[in-house]
């Protein structure tokens, strides 16, 4: 019990020192250059910064995907460097959940398999009210016996935010979300995501470009160069894209 409060109050997530080398010699390329971050619990973070500046690789080494050159990521109490490949996976599988830009669904399954994929993998029950709610909360209700190739775009990416939460992880890793979405479905998507902090508590790192969606987010942090660049809370869409300017000069 003593155990499971303290991991309770450690942030969701967080780097330190982290470094990812690309290359080596004078062909090396240095995506992270000694990050430092703490992504709080039961909140909601946007990552932004230039092209290039490492927002993509920071979350794909905090979230276990690619490994660091150097430096240490945490997700909760665990330290991933510390873990072989199949506790990594079981960690993903368990605690994290992922949203892309590119959905990422797969191709045979329909869109309810889909969703139930993680839970079938772990050989786990669904809480059929839970995958009800979210379901019917992502609109999504009557395209459950779907295949993906017969879905819109902001229907996949429905799909692939249920099947995010549908065991409720403790963190959530979206990456470019509404990348490929029209206006009015990337607002549906980030209300989804924001409510899903606020009314469920969990937590989520976003990585975006677009000030709009960065405005969902509780805190903005900002790279530049591999870097951290500066953060805002509680932002504005005119914040974010004039602190995005600066970084872009």
């Amino acid at each position: 019990m003593v155990a499971t409060q303290q991991a309770a109050t450690l942030p969701a997530a967080r780097a330190v020192e982290l470094t990812k080398v690309y290359g080596t010699g004078d062909a090396a390329v240095r995506a992270l250059d000694g990050v430092s971050l703490e992504l709080e619990r039961g909140h909601f973070t946007a990552v932004m910064g230039p092209s290039g500046s490492g927002k993509s690789t920071l979350m794909h080494c905090m979230a276990g995907l690619d490994r660091p050159t150097a430096g240490h990521a945490f997700i909760g109490e665990h330290e991933l460097d510390g873990l072989d490949d199949a506790d990594l996976t079981d960690l993903r599988r368990d605690r994290i959940g992922f949203v892309f830009q590119s959905f990422n669904l797969v191709p045979m399954l329909t869109a309810g398999e889909n969703i139930t994929l993680p839970a079938d993998l772990a050989g786990a029950s669904v809480e059929r009210e839970w995958f009800d709610a979210l379901v019917r909360q992502l609109g999504i209700v009557d395209r459950l016996e779907h295949r993906p190739s017969e879905l819109s775009g902001g229907q996949q990416q429905r799909v692939a935010c249920a099947r995010a939460l549908i065991g409720r992880p403790e963190l959530i890793f979206a990456d470019e979300p509404t990348g490929n979405l029209d206006s009015n479905t990337s607002t549906e998507v980030l209300g989804f995501l924001r409510d899903a902090v606020s009314e469920h508590g969990q937590s989520i790192v976003m990585v975006t470009h677009d000030p709009l969606a960065a405005a969902y987010a509780d805190r903005v942090v900002f790279l530049a160069d591999g870097s951290v660049a500066g953060e805002i809370r509680s932002p504005s869409a005119d914040a974010v894209l004039a602190q995005m300017k600066k970084l872009g000069r």
